[in-house]
């Protein structure tokens, strides 16, 4: 039989795909291994999935709202954010987390959020905040430097039960950006009654479990990525430029 280039490089691909496809199969296994071993031994975290990290050897496991990582025999764990590009000075961690944890922006109930409209307001964000939170009061000032933004921020009461009692005082405020910027500026507390339909909060709580928001404040930009934390004014006008 007469072998052709053709006949030669349809086998070479054909071999080529049946090595890839072991390869993936083989790494398949060993995460499957390792997400059902660390399952048996730490049964109450909610796995998402185990994957290669950028680094050999070195396998990322997604719990939702936290990163860690792993060896190939799942004995080891290592926490916190430990995988940092030197090249690019890239969190590696913090970029993988704002990845699977992105959300569908266009989507969130706005209409149980406090609305903000400063400039055009073109730009948008989320923001889940605790009136009783530093950080969120740290927040609330650099957005003052801030424009051409609309910012919805959902009460997220989870620090006290204080939090719940003002956040519900803000809610219920005739002016409620005002209320909710006078306490969070000047220390003004709110002074409304709580006597209005403060259902909103409660429905901002379970919202925000269920989009794995464990702090305060989590900025969410309007392409689905999310912020952890009071992020300074330069950070924040560049994510928001990168917005598509």
């Amino acid at each position: 039989m007469k072998i052709t280039l053709r006949h030669a490089l349809v086998a070479a691909a054909t071999l080529a795909a049946v090595f890839s496809i072991g390869i993936a199969a083989q790494a398949d296994q060993t995460t499957d291994k390792i997400k059902a071993t660390l399952q048996s031994r730490i049964g109450d975290a909610d796995i998402k999935s185990v994957e290669k990290s950028p680094v050999p050897g070195l396998y990322e496991v997604n719990l939702g709202a936290q990163i860690v990582y792993t060896d190939a025999t799942g004995n080891y764990l290592l926490m916190g954010d430990l995988v940092v590009d030197t090249r690019t000075h890239t969190n590696l961690t913090e970029a993988r987390l704002a990845e699977t944890n992105k959300i569908d922006f266009a989507k969130l109930p706005f209409e149980n959020a406090v609305k903000v409209v400063k400039g055009t307001g073109a730009r948008k964000i989320a923001v889940f905040s605790d009136p009783n939170c530093p950080y969120c009061k740290r927040l609330e000032t650099t957005l003052k430097s801030v424009d051409n933004v609309t910012v919805y921020t959902f009460l997220y009461p989870v620090l006290s039960p204080n939090s719940s009692v003002k956040s519900k005082s803000i809610w219920c405020s005739k002016y409620q950006a005002g209320a909710g910027e006078g306490w969070m500026l000047d220390h003004t507390s709110p002074t409304a009654a709580a006597s209005c339909d403060t259902t909103a909060i409660d429905k901002n709580l379970k919202l925000g479990q269920s989009m794995n928001v464990i702090g305060t404040p989590t900025v969410f930009l309007a392409d689905g990525r999310r912020l952890p934390g009071a992020v300074p004014a330069d950070r924040l006008e560049k994510e928001l430029s990168a917005v598509h």
